[in-house]
């Protein structure tokens, strides 16, 4: 039973619960961690472990990308990101991070006034880099780079330049999409231009499409049936930030999208869609959560930045942070004067801190093993409690 509650004459709203709201319930039997199976399949494609690095400019340089896929994950290029509009990716990054909040800001006599404009200084940064031109030409050599590399290739591109865009990282070697922003359906409309119908799109498209942000069942259902291999539940940190105001709290988000998968696999006799979490995964007990609600992957953003390979030096922000009329989200230090460390000990260990940022799949394979599985599809089954 749904559970409403009023919150004033006439109004109601329905009660919805984040990630760390859930504890997760061992079983009788406990396994040992080296027999749990974190494997992924998405269409043709194979990975080691269900982890999706977030497209953002903070970390997916080609070369991080690379790294991602050579430690079992799927790393993704962003097609309107800073690689694609400067030709020396490594000189627009240091003009975000130069203007920025120093990563030892805790210990530096720091007032509220001179944090708040090193803050608007990244986001102007942010906005100046995206405003070049995307160069086509650029963009198909960052995709290639990765190509080459024989890692998957997965490239993000909007709503609004899927149309435009797809074609161009499909020709230069993308094999899978990603049709994602903040908030997407299956039909996108704007004042003035062609509106994208998704079925009618994906339908043209001989690649695996994956689409998001969503976060209500029948969203989902649309975007299922809209031919969409994966679709994404969040958009980020923006899903679990109450100042946005758009969202739903991702337990209850990745629930109800789960339940949409099952109502769509029996309405096709057996097609089944793939669940991408993107949102309140800050350790490796919530990517157990994540998947425990019925996520196939996550998506990893803010956890990757520490790593050396990732292209902002330590620094993190969304790819909305640079929005040009409304940025959300703003160029934040992430080390915090800590030494970086590379790309597979965050994935794979070993840990020297206590908190689950780093060695993530160890925390995952414990978690699943603790509570009795050996594979993730099994441990979408797991026993859930409510810890409030």
């Amino acid at each position: 039973m749904r559970d409403y509650v009023e919150i004033g004459i006439g109004r109601e709203a329905r009660k919805a619960y984040q990630l760390n709201d859930i504890s997760l319930v061992p079983s009788r039997r406990t396994r040992s961690s080296a027999d749990v199976d974190t494997s992924w399949n998405i269409d043709a494609y194979t990975f080691d472990v269900p982890l999706v690095s977030h497209p953002t400019d903070a970390l997916a340089s080609p070369e991080f990308v690379i790294e991602m896929g050579k430690q079992g994950g799927l790393g993704v290029l962003n097609a309107e990101g800073i690689l694609a509009r400067h030709a020396s990716l490594d000189d627009a990054i240091a003009r975000v991070v130069g203007a920025g909040v120093p990563d030892d800001i805790f210990e530096m006599n720091t007032s509220v006034a001179e944090f708040i404009r090193a803050t608007r200084d990244t986001t102007a940064a942010l906005q100046e880099l995206h405003a070049a031109p995307l160069d086509h030409d650029l963009l198909a050599e960052r995709i290639a780079q990765v190509r080459d590399s024989g890692v998957t290739v997965a490239v993000r591109v909007s709503p609004q330049n899927a149309r435009e865009l797809a074609p161009v990282v499909i020709k230069a070697g993308a094999e899978i999409l990603f049709i994602q922003g903040a908030v997407i359906s299956a039909e996108h409309v704007q004042r003035g231009g062609e509106p994208l119908d998704l079925k009618e799109f994906i339908g043209s498209l001989e690649v695996p499409v994956i689409t998001g942000g969503v976060y209500d069942y029948t969203t989902a259902m649309h975007l299922m049936r809209s031919g969409a291999a994966g679709v994404i539940v969040g958009s980020g940190v923006i899903s679990g930030n109450a100042s946005v105001g758009v969202g739903v709290p991702m337990a209850t988000a990745i629930a109800d999208v789960a339940a949409a998968r099952r109502e769509y696999l029996d309405e096709t006799g057996g097609r089944y869609v793939h669940i991408l979490a993107d949102g309140e995964i800050n350790n490796s007990g919530n990517v157990a959560a994540a998947i425990a609600c019925g996520a196939d992957a996550v998506i990893l953003g803010r956890l990757l930045a520490r790593a050396t390979e990732a292209a902002g030096h330590g620094s993190y922000w969304e790819s909305v942070s640079a929005h040009p009329r409304y940025p959300r989200g703003s160029v934040e230090p992430v080390s915090l004067g800590e030494e970086r460390i590379p790309l597979g000990q965050v994935l794979g260990g070993p840990a020297s801190e206590p908190y689950g940022e780093t060695n993530i799949v160890g925390g995952l394979r414990r978690i699943m093993a603790k509570c009795g599985y050996t594979d993730t599809k099994s441990f979408q089954k797991v026993g859930l409690t409510l810890a409030r």
